[in-house]
């Protein structure tokens, strides 16, 4: 299904600097400073926070995806306990994860929603607003693409390879799961077109993503604000 959707279930062989998920989300905030500060040089970003919004989509989709495939595909999924899934933000997008536990659990919205939602993005993004100002709508608009981009990798994946139950089962959970206050109204319509923008398109020579709320690059953007009528 591509990197996304990939999960390490042995420690790897590269000798980099995987830590777990939960010491970030206890305040050992370095590894994402460095990641921030990483992507926003590659990017050129005129602004840190645009660096923090693309580093935490990268990550957002990698949570929601290792936990969604699996659900669509079998009806279970790892447990992804932040104290068992290591990080190391100094490797290349999509972020490199290693799940060292071995439960898995019945998928289902709430237990998805309680096992990525909730152990791993409200903290995460506690962690971001540590790191410089960025705004909640920001973040939860991000959660939301990055949800709905898993539901579109499933999909086509499901289609291509003959397998319509698992577009539904995926369709099913991702309905769930973007019926929570925080990520209601993030992604809207057929397309789930999202409803705020991540800030890529102020990066030099960037162009707008495939679900971005603008239908052309403005000049001068406001964060989390659709485009004018």
């Amino acid at each position: 299904m591509g990197g996304f959707f990939a999960l390490r279930t042995s420690p790897p062989e590269t000798g980099g600097a995987h830590r777990p998920l939960a010491r970030l989300y206890a305040g050992d905030d370095g590894p994402l400073h460095a990641r921030v500060d990483r992507v926003a040089a590659r990017l050129g970003a005129p602004e840190r926070r645009v660096g923090a919004s693309v580093a935490h989509l990268g990550l957002a989709a990698r949570l929601w995806s290792t936990a969604l495939g699996p659900a669509a595909l079998h009806g279970r999924f790892p447990a992804l306990d932040p104290a068992e899934l290591h990080w190391d933000g100094a490797l290349t997008s999509p972020d490199d994860l290693w799940w060292a536990g071995s439960d898995t659990r019945p998928a289902s919205v709430d237990a998805i929603r309680a096992a990525v939602q909730e152990a791993h993005l409200v903290p995460l993004h506690a962690a971001l607003r540590r790191d410089g100002h960025i705004s909640p709508r920001l973040l939860w608009g991000n959660a939301g693409s990055a949800l709905a981009g898993a539901l579109r990798e499933l999909t086509r994946w499901a289609h291509a390879h003959g397998r319509p139950e698992v577009a539904a089962r995926a369709a099913r959970l991702v309905s769930g799961l973007l019926d929570h206050p925080d990520l209601a109204g993030t992604v809207r319509g057929p397309r789930l077109r999202r409803a705020s923008c991540c800030l890529y398109y102020r990066c030099p020579g960037a162009g707008l993503c495939g679900d971005c709320v603008f239908d052309h690059a403005p000049r001068t953007g406001l964060e989390g604000r659709p485009p004018a009528p």
